[in-house]
C-alpha cells in the first residue's frame, strides 16, 4: 500500500492546485467545485495535530469546497480518529483492489461489442457523456473534460456507432497506473462488457509499462466484475468529509 499511497500523491495534484498543510497536501479542482474532484491526501504514516487539522479545514472553507480526504488506511492508520474528533465523518470505505500482468485474466467482450481506443474529440465526448450519467452526472461534456481525457489511455465500448461504456487508465508512475472511469450504459449492462473494459485496458497499461494497476469500485458488488479481470483486494480506501 505504501506504493499506492506514493502514487496518489504524485499524480493527484496534476492538473489542480495545491497547497501543503503539515502532513497534508490539499488538491482543489481549477474548474470543478465537485467534492470528488477536490480532496486532501496524506503523507505515509501520517500524525496530525488539531491544529494542522484545523489548518485543513480552513483552507478548504477559504474555498466554499467541503473539507474531504481520501487515503489508504493501512498507509496513514492513526489519522481517521484524530479527523472524526475534528467533526469528519465517514462517507464509505472501499476495498484497494490490485491486479499484475501475471494475475490478469482476458476477459472476451461480447460478440456484438467492440473494444478500442477513441482517436477524435467527438468519440472521447460520447464515451465521456456515457461515464458522466454511469455516474449520475450531467450527460454535457465541457471541452476541458475532452483535452483531459486526451491525456489519458482510454478504451471504449461500441455497438455499432454507438458508444456504450469505457475507461481510462491514470498516468504510469514508477510502475504503477490507476484503472478509473469504468462504465457501461444501463441498456447494456449484464452483459460482461465492464469486465471486458476493464481486462483490455488493464491489458494495454501493463503493456505500457505499468507493472501494477488498481482501482477501488465505487460500489461493493461492482468488485465481483474486476475479480474475473485478474484484480484482487489487496487493502482499503477511506473517504472522508467535514459533517
Amino acid at each position: 500500500m505504501s506504493a499506492l499511497q506514493a502514487y496518489v500523491r504524485a499524480t493527484a495534484p496534476i492538473g489542480r492546485e495545491t497547497e501543503r498543510i503539515g502532513p497534508f497536501l490539499a488538491t482543489f479542482a481549477q474548474d470543478s467545485s465537485h467534492p470528488m474532484a477536490n480532496y486532501a491526501i496524506l503523507d505515509e504514516r501520517a500524525k496530525p495535530s488539531s491544529a494542522e487539522i484545523a489548518l485543513l479545514i480552513s483552507a478548504y472553507q477559504q474555498r466554499n469546497l467541503l473539507p474531504r480526504l481520501e487515503f489508504f488506511t493501512e498507509a496513514a492508520p492513526d489519522v481517521e480518529a484524530p479527523l472524526v474528533a475534528a467533526g469528519f465523518t465517514l462517507e464509505r470505505r472501499v476495498p484497494v483492489m490490485t491486479c499484475t500482468a501475471e494475475d490478469r485474466t482476458d476477459c472476451v467482450a461480447p460478440e456484438h461489442i467492440q473494444l478500442r481506443e477513441p482517436s477524435s474529440d467527438d468519440e472521447f465526448r460520447r464515451l465521456r457523456s456515457v461515464q458522466n450519467v454511469a455516474f449520475g452526472e450531467s450527460p454535457e461534456v465541457s471541452d476541458a473534460e475532452v483535452e483531459r481525457s486526451r491525456k489519458h489511455l482510454t478504451v471504449m465500448a461500441e455497438h455499432g456507432e454507438t458508444v456504450v461504456g469505457g475507461g481510462i487508465a491514470l498516468d504510469i508512475v514508477s510502475g504503477t497506473t490507476e484503472i478509473a472511469g469504468i462504465a457501461v450504459a444501463a441498456d447494456y449492462r449484464g452483459q460482461g462488457i465492464a469486465a471486458a473494459i476493464t481486462a483490455h485496458l488493464t491489458r494495454l497499461a501493463h503493456e505500457r509499462g505499468a507493472r501494477t494497476a488498481f482501482l477501488t469500485p465505487g460500489e461493493v458488488g461492482i468488485g465481483t466484475v474486476y475479480r474475473r479481470a485478474g484484480y484482487q483486494v489487496a487493502g482499503e480506501c477511506v473517504h472522508l468529509s467535514l459533517s
